[in-house]
């Protein structure tokens, strides 16, 4: 026995699971005591609430969402509003975020000035703030009737941003299917077919099909082909409307996250062995040829792990919206708290819910990192 204790593998070992075991009992006798506290205050527990009537809308949703909706479907599209907001950040924070990294790398003096004053002032403006002052602007333009106008089809006022859009019906499951079934053929494209030019024509044929068939099977016979939106009132009907609140965070998100994205993109492009750039230069390559085919997929293998964990964090930070009334997954949760009393579920679905986003996002660019890393010799 002695021998045994002092084997160091067996101490190490000890010790972890004794740890382990102690970290089980907390966690346990936590659940136990939060469980003995809810039952003395005669609290309901479960999660049976989600069928109840919520009594309370939303003014923003990407699916349809009532007073009469169960709190199954107001969290759900709570969850939808989160992911749309936060994966549209994601894509135009990107492409500004590229934009800046090459201005801030470029030989061009005005530019390499631009590009510097932008990142320094957006990245060291609170976000929560940003966000305010978007929101301010929005909220003070002109009512509806004196709406700006483009083309008789686009307004712009205090109500948000109205344009025109394909008329559905609203099938949701057909919708889904189709977008699912898009996805499906979009990979196999590409996967199958290695030269850009049947890359794009599949694309085009693909992305033809899928607009017809949604505008022939997801419009009613009455519906018109193109909904524009209409003024009725002191509000406009038709169209898509893209509420102040949705469009603050998104402005805001995007100019703040642009400015981190910027230079960790930027750090990419200067990991770039100048080289290389040299070696394409007397190829007689353009500079832009060079920046495509050259410098930026080289540095996107340096900054893909930095970029991963600025994705993750900006998707958690479309919880500031609760701050000008966007609903999204944490402003829904919170209202939920407060009218149903059913705090550990609620909280147990937000956590569950962010988690199950980011993990997706980490997962993703892990496995785009582990395909475009570079090999090691056998």
């Amino acid at each position: 026995m002695s021998q045994l204790f002092a084997s160091q593998k067996f101490r190490r070992t000890a010790l972890q699971a004794g740890f382990a075991i102690a970290a089980v009992l907390l966690i346990v006798s936590i659940i136990l005591t939060g469980q003995r506290n809810i039952a003395d205050q005669g609290i309901a527990t479960g999660f049976g609430f989600l069928e109840r009537t919520t009594g309370w809308p939303i003014n923003f949703s990407v699916i349809e969402v009532s007073g009469r909706s169960t709190y199954a479907r107001v969290l759900w599209a709570g969850l939808l509003n989160t992911m749309l907001v936060g994966f549209l950040t994601l894509i135009f924070a990107t492409i500004l975020g590229l934009l800046l990294a090459l201005m801030r790398v470029s030989s061009n003096t005005l530019m390499k000035l631009v590009g510097t004053t932008y990142v320094e002032v957006f990245r060291n403006v609170p976000v929560i703030l940003q966000v305010f002052f978007w929101y301010a602007i929005l909220t003070h333009l002109p009512s509806p009737k004196q709406a700006y106008s483009i083309a008789d089809s686009i307004y712009l006022s205090n109500r948000g941003l109205m344009f025109p859009a394909p008329s559905f019906s609203g099938n949701d499951l057909l919708l889904t299917a189709l977008a699912f079934v898009a996805l499906c053929i979009g990979i196999w494209v590409m996967r199958n077919h290695h030269t850009a030019m049947r890359r794009w024509i599949g694309a085009a044929v693909v992305f033809g099909v899928i607009c017809a068939v949604l505008l022939v099977t997801g419009r009613e016979p009455d519906m018109p082909l193109i909904s524009t939106p209409e003024l009725k009132g002191l509000r406009f009907v038709g169209g898509i409307s893209l509420k102040p609140e949705f469009s603050a965070l998104l402005i805001g998100l995007v100019l703040f996250g642009a400015s981190y994205i910027g230079e960790i993109i930027r750090g990419g492009l200067l990991s770039v062995d100048r080289g290389k750039l040299e070696a394409g230069t007397a190829l007689g390559l353009s500079p832009f040829q060079i920046n495509r085919l050259i410098r930026i997929p080289l540095a996107f293998r340096a900054m893909l792990p930095s970029l991963t964990n600025q994705y993750v964090w900006l998707m958690k930070g479309t919880t500031v919206g609760i701050a000008i009334g966007y609903p999204d997954y944490f402003a829904i949760v919170s209202t939920s708290i407060n009218q149903s009393g059913q705090t550990m579920e609620l909280l147990a679905l937000l956590m569950g819910g962010f988690i199950v986003i980011n993990y997706s996002i980490g997962f993703a660019m892990n496995m785009l990192n582990e395909r475009i890393k570079l090999k090691g010799r056998s």
